[in-house]
């Protein structure tokens, strides 16, 4: 599809997604915009203000990079700018329904958001979100010519922003080198994913499961390093027609199958306790307390494993994510700092996002986080790369990260065509959200036990079903 076909199809899906957030929130009713409409213009010239004061509610995903932003605001931000900003922290899944029903509807809970390439272009094309490209181009200290183009492009739609990254990231395997070199294992530079089960299940003990992968209900969730083993096992979620739009569900063909079989049988053979209830937190928590060997997820993960204060700093090794039938197969992503287009004051949100995600943030956090220049965010500007604090700190793991953000089969990521938008980790449609939601609660429900594959294949081919043919 070209970018205009992309745009057309985002328009005409603004109340789909709609519809899908009532939906999947049980909510009783919310007014969706109009398909038509354009989305915000900046409410000023597009410089950032002097700042006078003021709040702000921002809404942000839980992890450690953000737990870091959220400590220094205060002094770093709020005593220099006199904007108190009040943060509502989500878990990942619960971010993602709260935000869509939010600005989907209209609402004004939030003045900035934080979402994903999965949301941005989707959001943008429908008018839900402020255009931050007049901002961003007539605000020097935001420096927009040292955004990396790939993440840029992931969250603009023809040519204009509407999330500012925060920080990038791909997929790739983590792995105690300590642990492998004992037991005799040399870790390939490229594994293949039977590569990666065998040493798995070779280092596989009651002490220490052998790997950690995603079993957490949710399409960001188990649906996203789900969909990686999917793509380069030759599945795919649906085919697409000859126009870009949704075709069948392939939820019933045997390469589904044997990629859903090969991913339940590594975690429940050599994987993580809990598996069922673990995603990015759990298993960052037990591959730095040594209860799990290898990890299958964000690259972002690395900073956290060798920040200063990490018990695994300089223990570990990274490779490319494994692949099977395809060359590369890690996604591509970006949590991203976006203005809803009904926010009251979008002047005082960008001096915000401007800071936040600006190259200054970056390098005051390098001085400031617990864990040190390892631990600020990464993937998102070419001028972090030359600051020699972070070379330094981070040459266990940046290199590989820009090769996997490079590698990142964003617009083929399979053996067939797909639709929708591009995507690694998802499909780019508004409807994966619901289906891939649906569908991972009933694979988990198989690595919890209380279902079987079968059956578990047999709910998610009528589910997706429901849409395209």
């Amino acid at each position: 599809m070209t970018a205009t076909s992309h745009l057309t199809w985002r328009r005409r899906s603004s109340r789909t997604l709609c519809v899908l957030a009532v939906a999947a929130l049980g909510l009783a009713a919310v007014a969706c915009g109009d398909d038509d409409d354009d989305s915000a213009e900046p409410g000023g010239t597009g410089e950032a203000p002097s700042g006078d004061g003021g709040e702000i509610t921002v809404a942000i995903v839980g992890n450690p990079q953000m737990e870091d932003i959220s400590a220094l605001t205060p002094d770093l931000f709020t005593a220099e700018t006199g904007i108190e900003v009040n943060y509502s922290v989500l878990e990942e899944g619960t971010l993602r329904e709260v935000v869509t029903r939010d600005i989907g509807g209209g609402g004004e809970q939030f003045d900035v958001v934080m979402i994903g390439m999965y949301e941005a272009p989707q959001f943008g094309a429908n008018g839900w979100l402020t255009d931050l490209t007049p901002y961003a181009e007539d605000d020097d200290s935001y420096q927009f010519d040292d955004l990396i183009p790939t993440v840029r492009d992931g969250l603009s739609v023809e040519d204009a922003l509407y999330a500012s990254p925060f920080y990038a990231e791909s997929s790739f395997l983590m792995y105690r080198s300590d642990v492998l070199e004992a037991a005799g294992i040399t870790m390939p530079d490229n594994p293949t994913w039977d590569e990666v089960a065998e040493i798995a299940r070779a280092v596989d003990s009651d002490d220490m499961a052998g790997i950690c992968l995603r079993g957490k209900p949710g399409w960001g969730d188990l649906g996203a390093s789900f969909t990686t083993v999917l793509n380069t096992f030759g599945g795919t979620w649906w085919s697409a027609n000859d126009d870009g739009s949704v075709g069948e569900a392939q939820v019933d063909q045997p390469e589904f199958k044997e990629a859903l079989q090969f991913y339940l049988d590594l975690v429940n053979g050599a994987g993580e306790d809990d598996a069922a209830n673990a995603s990015y937190n759990e298993c960052l928590a037990q591959y730095q307390d040594g209860k799990v060997a290898m990890w299958y997820d964000a690259t972002v993960a690395a900073g956290t494993l060798e920040a200063d204060d990490s018990p695994v700093k300089g223990k570990n090794g990274y490779v490319t994510a494994p692949v099977k039938e395809t060359d590369a197969s890690g996604w591509l992503w970006s949590w991203a700092l976006a203005i809803p287009q009904n926010s009251p004051d979008p002047d005082t949100a960008w001096q915000y996002i401007s800071w936040a995600t600006g190259p200054d943030y970056i390098k005051a956090a390098g001085e400031e986080v617990p864990g040190g220049w390892a631990a600020i965010p990464p993937g998102t500007r070419a001028s972090t790369y030359e600051i020699p604090e972070y070379q330094e700190a981070a040459g266990a793991f940046a290199d590989a990260t820009l090769e996997a953000m490079e590698a990142a089969p964003i617009d083929n990521p399979g053996t067939t065509p797909r639709p929708g938008v591009p995507g690694v980790q998802y499909v780019g449609i508004p409807e994966f959200q619901d289906v891939g939601n649906r569908c991972t609660e009933q694979f988990s429900s198989v690595i919890a036990g209380r279902t079987n594959i079968d059956a578990a294949l047999s709910a998610c081919q009528d589910i997706a079903s429901q849409v395209g043919g």
